[in-house]
């Protein structure tokens, strides 16, 4: 019986709750998803899709989707497309698509008024300056000779720098805070650096650019975000953005912070999964290996299985690793309940019923999938000849092998029992071809032969098979934890991440399945058409196994 308390709310949904209950934001809550298109979304950024998303629906608010567009060195459209593409292939819809570009006049105008406040400096010092300038987090930084130029001097220096009339890294304006605090963030931040490059969406018009900082909280004070949801990395920029927020007097939008996804076996950055594609060790953005939301797309993860992994890690504030396994758990548990049941042999050897009928082709009527009863069954042909697995067979079976054997009865998989009587060998050893003979009154469904067997295997009927290539995928480092392993992580890439078998035979039935097409291959695990598929070539994706074997083969 399903256990009918309530769950209980995260700390987030606390807050929320809350502001709610004291009044606050009659007009319902805002929150915002706020990538930076410089890549391709992963799985830790779904947690804080479906976080904000998530926050939004259970009280009633609505989400922004808004790109952080300020570096235009990195950002390119393909990537805003491709951010759309997942958020909306996730389930989510989004209120208002926005670019922080969109702000970049209003931005300007807010640094400004900042100068005119005597809160802002153009600083003419270098970047290694300016760092060498902060101090260190026991000693107090030292404050830039420019930090006292008149407003005047200012405005006329952050004009020019607007008009174009310096290069590159000539000149940054910063805030003008505390050079002692605490907070290594408060030491005069940076607001503004040049960058005279064509941006993806202004194109030319802009050679300035805000900072992430500077951006981030009045982007959303505009916006009227009520909760800004970042990672808990941002926790020490919190004072950053309020200040900011208050010496501009404009709607307080609060930060909020919460733990980030971190996941074994893989990298997070998306500087390091940039730097997996560009060297060519994995074949794209959309590698199935890769933890992007394209990457699991393609491998066959639904978006049903992303949104439970996310629901159930849950929002802490503390970060941990969390074992691919449960994501893997996540993606049986749905694919269970909706996959096809259809044959694949992956390691074929040939099986010759010696006394079925030559010429002779069944239509077997084989369930699709047992665990929906609505799902119908489907035509599989049965003949003479037959592909099984070679692992199903075995020269010298050991007691308890319920598989096929010299003299084993073994029953084919809604068809018929069949007793091993020979086989043949090639000159290494390995088993060429196998005999059998079958008992006609044995078929599933109308057996009357009264024999029970205890083992039963798949099959594909050789002059029916569709020949396919398959792709097993498997973790993509070797060790568990990658946070801690810096820009050498290439070393700890697992060489056997990717297996192809280019000789897998398949039912005909899958000649109609459909690019993503989620299908369980009996006894083997969940795969899906992949879109390298061809009419004559058909191209599967392993999803997953049908158990959890890589921490069977790490407990050994």
């Amino acid at each position: 019986m399903e256990d009918s308390k309530p769950k209980s709310l995260n700390f987030l949904e606390e807050i929320v709750q809350e502001n709610l209950a004291a009044g606050q934001y009659p007009q319902g809550i805002f929150t915002r998803f706020p990538p930076e298109p410089n890549g391709y979304l992963h799985i830790g950024h779904a947690k804080s899709i479906c976080l904000n998303f998530g926050l939004a629906q259970k009280f009633g608010g609505k989400t922004n989707l808004r790109f952080d567009d300020t570096n235009p060195m990195t950002e390119e459209t393909e990537y805003v497309e491709s951010i759309k593409k997942d958020v909306s292939w996730l389930g989510f819809t989004w209120a208002n698509e926005l670019y922080a570009s969109n702000y970049f006049e209003q931005l300007y105008e807010f640094a400004l008024e900042l100068i005119k406040k005597s809160l802002a400096y153009v600083d003419d010092s270098s970047a290694e300056e300016i760092a060498a300038q902060k101090g260190t987090p026991t000693s107090a930084g030292t404050e830039s000779p420019f930090r006292n130029r008149s407003v005047d001097e200012n405005i006329a220096l952050f004009q020019d720098m607007r008009a174009g009339k310096y290069p590159d890294g000539a000149k940054v304006l910063r805030a003008k805070i505390d050079m002692a605090h605490s907070n290594m963030h408060m030491r005069d931040p940076l607001m503004y650096r040049i960058r005279h490059v064509a941006h993806h969406r202004t194109g030319n018009a802009w050679c300035i650019y805000p900072m992430y900082d500077f951006a981030h909280g009045q982007s959303d004070s505009m916006e009227g975000i009520t909760h800004s949801i970042c990672t808990l990395e941002f926790d020490v920029h919190r004072p950053l953005y309020d200040w900011f927020i208050d010496k501009l007097a404009i709607f307080a939008s609060h930060q909020y912070e919460f733990a980030r996804l971190n996941l074994s076996h893989t990298v997070m950055s998306k500087r390091k999964l940039l730097q997996l594609v560009n060297e060519k060790i994995v074949h794209g953005w959309d590698d199935p290996r890769m933890p992007t939301i394209s990457g699991l797309r393609r491998r066959g993860f639904t978006a049903a299985s992303i949104r439970n992994f996310c629901d159930r890690i849950g929002v802490a504030k503390r970060d941990n690793l969390i074992d691919l396994s449960l994501l893997e758990f996540c993606i049986r548990e749905d694919l269970n309940k909706s996959a096809d049941r259809v044959m694949a042999v992956l390691d074929p050897v040939k099986l010759v019923i010696t006394n079925y009928p030559d010429g002779q082709v069944e239509d077997l009527a084989i369930e699709n999938n047992p665990e929906d009863l609505d799902s119908g069954k489907r035509i599989v042909p049965f003949s003479k000849e037959l592909y099984i697995e070679r692992e199903d067979f075995m020269v010298d079976p050991p007691k308890k092998f319920f598989r096929l054997g010299p003299g084993l009865l073994v029953r084919l998989k809604g068809a018929y029992i069949i007793q091993c009587d020979h086989f043949e060998l090639n000159p290494d050893g390995s088993v060429k071809e196998i005999h059998a003979q079958y008992l006609p009154n044995s078929k599933s469904g109308q057996d009357t032969s009264g024999i029970h067997v205890k083992g039963t295997i798949h099959w594909v009927s050789i002059p029916h098979a569709v020949e396919a290539e398959v792709r097993l995928f498997d973790r993509l480092l070797i060790v568990e934890d990658a946070s801690e392993l810096g820009d050498d992580f290439l070393k700890f890439i697992n060489p056997d991440s990717l297996q192809v078998l280019d000789k897998v035979y398949v039912e005909p039935s899958l000649r109609e399945a459909e690019i993503g097409e989620a299908v369980q291959f009996i006894r083997k695990g969940y795969y899906c058409l992949d879109p390298d598929s061809t009419a004559e070539r058909l191209v599967f994706n392993r999803t997953v196994t049908l158990k959890d074997t890589w921490a069977k083969e790490q407990n050994k």
